[in-house]
């Protein structure tokens, strides 16, 4: 067992969470549409994360559609008092499971209800505006109008806290104006490090950055590279690229998705994983030679 009970925390929102969560983002069925190949699998890969100390889950509706947020439901109610659950809004899937943009005032709104109802909640601790203007990454354009319903139904009391998902520096500033914002999740790996100026930004701010594909965007060549650093410290391509998230920004919270229960257990042992700075110096050469 890989328990991260006495792991490092960092604030998000109102509360300390521990920064090795989850994201289930896996347990949909393929291409994330549909129910999962083995749904009692799905939910022991839940209970054993929460077993384990995992008290940050990342999910959305649009999961499935509304797949995960049910699976999370079935194992995990009674929600445990530190859990805190991370949802998004702002895209929806056609028939054919394509990806969305969902931005009007009532398909937000929508967005949220269906959250509660899905999770089983009165609120939500905090939901994410994933912003989709360009399907390749983040794109400049203002975030006023959407953000500024979200904000409306945080008055309302059904949101918590909110966050920004797949943005660029001016829409965060943008959002900041507008409300509080606890979180940003965008793509950053070893690899991908464009936000590397952001994070320390956001880190200065008491803002916590949450990467996603932790992994993507890896070469052949970069690949062999974080491969041969796992081998020497006889641990997992995965396991390395996640302590090595840990250690490069205090505000990095990790939510690595899986839909096993081994592959959970291993990507938590990345809490434990020590990196030497011979090996940080040539995990950071992955970026020089992307």
């Amino acid at each position: 067992m890989s328990s991260i009970g006495n792991s490092a925390t960092y604030k998000l929102g109102d509360r300390a969470v521990r920064r090795l969560g989850y994201g289930a983002m896996q347990l949909a069925g393929k291409g994330v549409f549909g129910p999962p190949k083995d749904h009692d699998a799905a939910i022991a890969v839940l209970r054993e994360a929460v077993a384990n100390g995992v008290n940050h889950i990342d999910t959305s509706d649009y999961y499935g559609p509304h797949v995960t947020n049910r699976l999370i439901r079935e194992a995990l109610v009674p929600y445990p008092d530190d859990l805190v659950i991370v949802t998004k809004i702002g895209a929806r899937r056609g028939s054919d499971a394509s990806w969305l943009p969902a931005y009007s005032p009532e398909e937000l709104a929508q967005a949220v209800h269906d959250n509660l109802s899905n999770l089983g909640l009165d609120a939500l601790d905090v939901v994410n505006l994933r912003i989709m203007f360009d399907t390749h990454g983040p794109a400049e354009g203002s975030i006023e109008e959407p953000l500024t319903v979200l904000a409306e139904l945080q008055r309302k009391g059904l949101v918590r806290h909110i966050g920004l998902s797949n943005v660029t520096r001016a829409q965060i500033a943008e959002g900041r104006r507008i409300c509080e914002i606890v979180c940003v999740q965008n793509q950053y790996n070893l690899a991908h490090r464009q936000d590397d100026g952001l994070i320390d930004e956001l880190a200065r701010d008491g803002i916590a950055y949450v990467p996603f594909f932790p992994l993507g965007g890896f070469s052949p060549l970069q690949s062999s590279t974080l491969s041969g650093v796992a081998e020497r410290l006889g641990a997992t391509p995965m396991q390395v690229a996640l302590a090595w998230l840990l250690r490069r920004a205090p505000n990095i919270l990790l939510i690595p998705g899986t839909s096993s229960v081994e592959h959970l257990r291993e990507n938590l042992a990345a809490a434990e994983l020590e990196l030497s700075e011979a090996a940080l110096s040539e995990l950071d050469g992955v970026a020089k030679a992307a």
